[in-house]
């Protein structure tokens, strides 16, 4: 090879690697801003009445003369772990479980609620069901009602669809869901994620069904099941998740059943390398404000969730009463649960400060009657 050869070959190396490097930025680049666009509306956060992962300064100010201390004193540097997976510290999930039959969101209650509280650092999740039947205030459906305020808790996500769309934001009934139940109870919600049954059942059916265990005569009864393992496809998960036989709070069992069976399923080694096909094959069948950076980061938190950490919980079933209300919509008087908000307010304050709910050893006298379901 001559000098001039040499030459022309090192400068065509050197050609193709800067090709190479600019390609690959390139691509890198397009991929990080793909994976931070979010794959619907964002939640109106700036319509909560404090950030979504507020929680109050431990201590009372000091509001007066005699309230303050001119003692030294001394400040010391703690280490706090990073969150785990590239994650925040902190995420509030409200979960949402349409009842429209079909694949659009046009209309359709909110059949179940869940608030997801993910600590990225610890790590945990720990999940709180709110009963639809809830009698509140939502914002913004007044003026389309004659003045009526109020309604129950799960009509919050139908007045925000597009059938009726109450309010004027793009996240529709996700967001007024949110909002109310900011509103109400003090949630701060960072992200959402709603799922009609059709997506439901076609999700359970892509990963083959699952196995739900019932384990005692109770919770047989009230599923409609026999005790031990039973597989269902996504059809008869629906039935069970549905199944109103035991009355509201039976049925938030039964949901809560499904659930661990589900994070079981899709945990397992044979399904989990599969998540991202299955969140690409429903993208356009869930609504979500996630980034597919976002998914990845939950997906990563799940491989390294020990199941123990993993609570599923309610509000204490005694602070409920089944009462009835006039409802001027229906011009009539309806069924509801009645409750007061400020215990319940209360419960929510712990729950996101992550005090609530505690779990009880297994050599205790005693059993606390929130103690939290945990998925084995």
């Amino acid at each position: 090879m001559t000098k001039l050869q040499r030459v022309i070959v090192t400068f065509l190396s050197i050609l193709a690697v800067a090709l190479a490097a600019a390609l690959g930025m390139y691509a890198y680049q397009t991929y990080n801003a793909i994976a931070a666009q979010p794959l619907g509306p964002l939640l109106p956060i700036g319509a909560q009445e404090l950030p979504p992962t507020w929680t109050a300064s431990p201590g009372p100010s000091p509001t007066s003369a005699g309230s303050v201390t001119l003692a030294p004193t001394v400040s010391f540097t703690t280490s706090t772990p990073a969150p785990r997976c590239g994650g925040p510290a902190l995420m509030n999930v409200l979960v949402v479980g349409a009842d429209t039959r079909g694949d659009n969101y046009t209309y359709g209650l909110a059949d179940a609620i869940r608030v997801v509280r993910v600590d990225f650092i610890t790590p945990k999740v720990t999940v709180l069901e709110f009963p639809r039947d809830l009698w509140v205030e939502i914002p913004h459906i007044a003026d389309n009602l004659d003045g009526q305020d109020h309604e129950k808790l799960n009509q919050a996500f139908l007045y925000g669809q597009p059938g009726f769309k109450y309010w004027d934001d793009p996240s529709e009934g996700s967001g007024l869901l949110a909002l109310t139940l900011n509103q109400n109870f003090g949630v701060k919600i960072d992200h959402y994620i709603t799922v009609n049954m059709r997506t439901f059942v076609n999700i359970v059916n892509a990963v083959g069904g699952i196995d739900v265990v019932i384990p005692d005569k109770e919770a047989s009864r009230s599923a409609n099941l026999p005790m031990g393992t039973n597989h269902l496809d996504g059809a008869e998960a629906l039935k069970l998740v549905r199944n109103r036989e035991g009355g509201s709070f039976d049925r938030a069992d039964n949901q809560s059943l499904v659930i661990c069976a589900l994070r079981k399923k899709i945990t397992s080694p044979a399904i989990v390398t599969q998540i991202p096909a299955l969140i690409e094959a429903f993208e356009d069948n869930i609504r979500t404000d996630f980034t597919p950076e976002q998914l990845r980061q939950l997906a990563c938190l799940g491989t390294q969730m020990p199941p123990q950490n993993i609570q599923l919980t309610s509000f204490p079933e005694e602070l409920f009463k089944q009462t009835r209300e006039f409802d001027p919509v229906f011009d009539k008087r309806i069924a509801i649960l009645d409750a007061d908000f400020a215990i319940l307010r209360d419960y929510v304050s712990r729950f996101q400060a992550g005090t609530w709910p505690q779990t009880t050893s297994s050599d205790s006298d005693t059993e606390e009657e929130d103690t939290p379901i945990i998925c084995e």
